[in-house]
């Protein structure tokens, strides 16, 4: 009499199924929240401010030098187009930049009407409003900076373990195949989103702050020379202004990825604390 051999049942690794999680703790939310308000506003009157003279110089000379930067716009027979010129070299940047209409009129401006705040052209409201809101903004980026060391969320959540530091070229690929992390790993930031925050945090922010309060002439005339660290005012100016377009960027690639992630999910930890992990990749092999 034969008999059949059967295949002993092969055991799946254990894995985890989707689950709820308590994720960000009130102070980070609403830290984070004044956040994106301090930083609106910045930007749009710092874009206004910036519109009174839309050109950067390195030094302290902005008048004998040329502009590295400059926003201009150029009269041609067919109307006045917009111009960018960088290290000497004009780009068209007409529809966005150099040009836009102000109550129906076209007329030279660096950046556009409706990406400056609190109008079109108010430069010493966009002053009133860009101060108020950077003190503002410094003062809730100390209390967080506070927060996160006694509260430990700075070594639990954001100092990047040796290990996520080894496979940091595996987390590039999957943020390039758009994957992100499930289960247990989703619990956590990744060792980019680590490495980003800390960039931010430590170096974009200050850097963002010290220029900024290089360029007011009554801070200097009581802390007397360290402008010259910066290379000058100007140069000071210039600082000031890639490392706000830096954090623009940074803000652009988080928006992104906060979409690509999953848009209600992520807003509803920011908003209610509350996070749902997706399901392990291997609970769903299994399932499948």
């Amino acid at each position: 009499m034969e008999t059949t051999a059967t295949a002993a049942p092969i055991e799946a690794a254990p894995a985890t199924a989707a689950r709820r999680i308590y994720r960000h703790r009130l102070p980070v939310r609403l830290m984070h929240w004044i956040n994106v308000v301090c930083l609106t506003i910045l930007l749009g009157s710092g874009l206004n401010i910036f519109n009174a003279h839309p050109a950067l110089y390195w030094g302290n000379d902005s008048v004998t030098v040329q502009p590295w930067l400059l926003l201009y716009g150029q009269n041609t027979p067919q109307g006045p187009v917009g111009k960018a010129r960088v290290a000497g070299h004009d780009f068209d940047t007409n529809g966005v930049l150099g040009v836009s209409k102000v109550n129906g009129e076209v007329t030279g401006r660096g950046f556009p009407s409706w990406a400056t705040i609190p109008g079109p052209q108010w430069l010493a409201m966009a002053r009133h409003w860009h101060l108020f809101f950077a003190w503002l903004f410094v003062v809730n980026g100390i209390a967080y900076v506070l927060y996160t060391i006694f509260s430990r969320h700075l070594v639990r959540d954001l100092v990047p373990t040796r290990l996520e530091l080894k496979n940091i070229g595996r987390s590039i690929v999957d943020h390039v195949k758009f994957k992100h992390p499930t289960g247990d790993a989703a619990t956590r930031y990744n060792v980019l989103q680590s490495l980003t925050y800390l960039i931010v945090i430590f170096v974009l922010l200050p850097l963002i702050v010290l220029a900024g309060m290089a360029l007011s002439p009554r801070i200097d005339t009581v802390f007397t020379g360290w402008v010259d660290l910066f290379g000058g005012r100007q140069s000071a100016r210039s600082l000031h202004f890639l490392a706000a377009m830096g954090l623009v960027l940074f803000v652009l690639v988080h928006v992104f990825e906060v979409i690509v992630a999953g848009v209600w999910n992520e807003m509803r930890s920011m908003i209610t604390g509350w996070y749902r992990v997706p399901a392990d990749r291997a609970t769903k092999e299994v399932q499948s």
